[in-house]
């Protein structure tokens, strides 16, 4: 989230930064036949029942009761320590000139000393908290203040940004380093995360594919779930837990062009089947709040669409949290054109679903002259407030308001370094290790006495951090160059460092020093690829090479003909085709977080073996975004079925490119390893399935596949074994391939193990036509491998 210009730019975190912004299976909506199926079918209750508690809502009633309007409206407010100076008549093109009020500056603290205040964002530290806090618990009703902040991948210690955390393929991974942030966070007074983002990202030029979990609906909504438990537990109430949020709601991973705040247009079909998946684990997990996107859908703004916040998200799932606006998304309805002025911005948001009015200035002006023009009901304001004070009591506020104990600074990152090292080695990608009658270079042999680590991200703390990295310490960081020092010096060798060139610059003078350093060197390590802030918010890319003149700078290196290991960081996948074909190893290794260098060291020299498996697919060019595995079939279809490989012979009026093979570089699920793995037998539990039996939304077990997976290698590892299945003969087309399954399993060197997988409703059933999850009388083949492009399989049917 970003205030648009001419509002002023949200500084870092530690200072004030901008407020943004498992279910394993599909939604479970869906009765027995087509036919009786409603249109919204309830969910189940979400795990965290404090929310529908009989008794928060008794306490909710009895204070909604004594409030004046004033004090209601407060709830629904949202600003930072500094207040708020209003967007001006200018910023909505004129349309807010009618409303002079709106421009007036608001005092955060004399707001919280009236008890007019709910929530603030980014405002964050013990004592800072408190002076807000108890001016709100001092005031005529004391009704404590909700602090939320930005906590994307950790607070203090700092582990992978969420794209890299996802390449780890491993929930309870995310559960333990959300739980960690969460830990620290509220020793610093926050208590709401604006996080989880679960968007669904299939472009990797939206620079805010680094805060999701890629392209795939059924790895984010198992991501999702993952994040849910580890902010907010299992209750609410205890001191370490934090609301989260879950943003943006919805399908602002769709965004056209890949370009930020950009529009949104797509069936229901897709909505439901692809985006929507990912929210709905997170409310089924029991997700506090929800965040309205910046984007329009279907010609709908987000902050103003009851279909979204109301059919869907209350109506349907039985949502019971609150929804916050993203930052002045209420202001912005005005910008999209669907408001003329902030009244009628106001009333549409209100009316849509959005409780909480983040940084705009609209709902305390508007509301009360909407009431008094009989434009907006008392009813409507009042289930608002009520569903903010049913959050705050069920995170224990009234109880507990402050922040809790001593704020935990370098106590806590020396606690917490193992776990953020494990996230970081967990979230390695090995794209490339030799071939092609090339030696595998990785790991580093041990007759390796001289390293050259070359490139402008090799000593950069800050940058390891990532976007939106949280209250984030740069003396806290080990930097690549640090940790492979230490490394060296240990095995008696030595590093040799040069800087090379900066990100996104055009001088070639630290060339010649690189150059000299490489061939000193008997392997070379380059650490290259973007800045932090060239992805996350507003971090939209036309281009996806290396910026700058890194590419000049690696073709340099590759030219001294010395083994080169490619790092590369980034918060998305970049355009590789030119490393993949002339260096001698690639690792994708993200944003790593505060113990990057250590992460990459114990890498590279092989204390661990690689177990990253990618959740976006990394293009061969630009022009093939948006790019994922999970496409629809076309009726001329360019090569295998999967479009996986180039079209044979002259072939021309097929669905492909003429310069470049449809497939990706790298596909979803990719990631080589220090051993190799090898899938065998795969077997299914029955091969007929009647549709009596599968078209029931508590069917969880009708289809059982097992394969054996063995390491036919020499090292132990971890593989992350993925199953695939493909529905062949619905009445709406689908995808080549859809996951459906994941697990990681530890080998040692020839070592078997029989997977199992469990195929029931969730993951067999499709959206079809009239908004309705069903399973149909079609065919199924079912992959088990290591990838989107796993081979092994069976096929069975579900028969009439």
């Amino acid at each position: 989230m970003s205030p648009p210009t001419p509002l002023p730019r949200r500084a870092p975190l530690l200072s004030s930064v901008a407020a943004c912004a498992l279910s394993l299976a599909l939604a479970r909506g869906a009765l027995a036949t087509e036919a009786a199926a409603p249109r919204f079918p309830l969910a189940q209750q979400p795990s965290n029942a404090q929310l529908a508690s009989p008794a928060i809502s008794q306490k909710v009633d009895a204070l909604l009761k004594k409030m004046t309007l004033a004090e209601k409206i407060g709830q629904l407010m949202q600003y930072n320590d500094q207040g708020s100076s209003a967007p001006t008549a200018a910023d909505a093109e004129g349309a807010l000139a009618a409303n002079p009020e709106t421009r007036d500056h608001v005092d955060a603290y004399e707001l919280a000393r009236k008890g007019q205040l709910g929530s603030m964002l980014n405002v964050i530290g013990a004592e800072k908290t408190r002076r807000f806090q108890e001016a709100a618990m001092h005031s005529r009703l004391g009704i404590p203040i909700l602090f939320g902040a930005d906590v994307i991948h950790g607070y203090r210690t700092i582990y992978p940004v969420p794209l890299g955390l996802s390449a780890s393929w491993d929930p309870q991974l995310v559960q333990d380093v959300s739980h960690m942030a969460a830990v620290e966070a509220t020793t610093a007074g926050v208590k709401w995360f604006y996080s989880p983002m679960v968007d669904i990202s299939r472009d990797a030029r939206w620079g805010r594919s680094t805060e999701g979990a890629g392209e795939d609906a059924y790895l984010g909504s198992a991501m999702a779930r993952a994040y849910i438990r580890g902010y907010q537990g299992s209750d609410l109430s205890k001191p370490e837990s934090v609301a989260a949020s879950v943003k943006h709601f919805a399908a602002y991973g769709a965004a056209e062009a890949g370009r930020e705040y950009n529009t949104t247009d797509m069936s229901d079909i897709r909505l439901r089947q692809v985006y929507l998946p990912p929210y709905k684990a997170a409310v089924d997990a029991g997700a506090a709040t929800m965040m309205s996107s910046f984007n329009a859908l279907n010609g709908v703004p987000a902050t103003a669409d009851p279909y979204l916040m109301d059919e869907i998200l209350r109506k349907e799932w039985g949502f019971d949290g609150f929804v916050v606006s993203d930052y002045t998304a209420v202001m912005e309805l005005t910008h999209h054109g669907i408001a003329l002025d902030a009244a009628s911005a106001t009333r549409k948001a209100l009316d849509a679903g959005v409780e909480v009015d983040m940084m705009s200035h609209f709902y305390d002006t508007q509301i009360p002259r909407l009431l008094k023009q009989g434009k907006l009901s008392m009813a409507t304001v009042d289930e608002a407030v009520r569903r903010v004070l049913r959050v705050k009591f069920a995170l224990g506020l009234f109880e507990h308001p402050y922040a809790r104990g001593t704020e935990e600074v370098t106590q806590a990152v020396a606690a917490h370094r193992p776990l953020a090292r494990r996230a970081a080695e967990e979230s390695f990608v090995l794209l490339k290790n030799g071939g092609d009658g090339v030696a595998p270079v990785l790991p580093l042999a041990a007759d390796v006495k001289k390293v050259a680590l070359i490139g402008p991200l090799a000593d950069s703390a800050g940058e390891m951090q990532g976007a939106w990295g949280g209250a984030q310490h740069q003396p806290d960081v080990v930097t690549v160059r640090g940790g492979l020092e230490a490394r060296m010096k240990q095995r008696g060798g030595e590093l040799l460092y040069a800087r090379g060139t900066d990100i996104d610059g055009d001088s070639e003078a630290g060339f010649a020093e690189a150059r000299r350093a490489a061939e000193r060197a008997d392997v070379v390590v380059m650490a290259l690829g973007e800045s932090s802030s060239m992805s996350g918010e507003a971090g939209s890319r036309a281009h996806l090479d290396l910026p700058g003149n890194q590419q000049k700078l690696l073709e340099t290196i590759a030219a001294t003909g010395k083994p080169v290991v490619l790092l590369v960081f980034s918060g998305r996948p970049l355009v590789l085709d030119w490393a993949a074909t002339h260096v001698s190893a690639i690792m994708a290794v993200w944003f790593p977080g505060t113990e990057a260098g250590s992460a990459v060291a114990s890498t590279l020299f092989g204390d661990v073996s690689p177990s990253g498996k990618l959740t976006m697919s990394f293009p061969r060019a630009v022009g093939q975004e948006p790019l994922y595995y999970n496409q629809f079939p076309t009726g001329r279809p360019a090569g295998d079925a999967d479009l996986s490989k180039p079209p044979a012979g002259d072939t021309r009026f097929v669905s492909r490119y003429i310069d470049v093979p449809n497939s990706a570089l790298y596909p979803f699920g990719y990631g080589l390893s220090y051993t190799t793995f090898a899938y065998s037998g795969v077997h299914l539990s029955r091969k007929a399935v009647p549709l009596a039996m599968a078209n029931r939304a508590d069917a969880h077990d009708l289809v059982t596949v097992s394969a054996t997976v063995k390491n036919t290698g020499r090292r132990e590892a971890t593989e992350v074994a993925q199953l695939y299945v493909r529905n062949l003969g619905a009445s709406v087309e689908q995808p080549v391939r859809s996951l459906k399954g994941f697990t990681r399993v530890t080998l040692k060197p020839g070592q078997s193990k029989q997977l199992t997988f469990q195929l029931g409703f969730p993951e067999l059933s499709f959206w079809n036509v009239r908004s309705r999850q069903v399973i149909e009388p079609t065919h199924y083949t079912v992959w088990v491998g290591g990838s989107s492009l796993a081979t092994a399989q069976a096929d069975f049917d579900v028969t009439p």
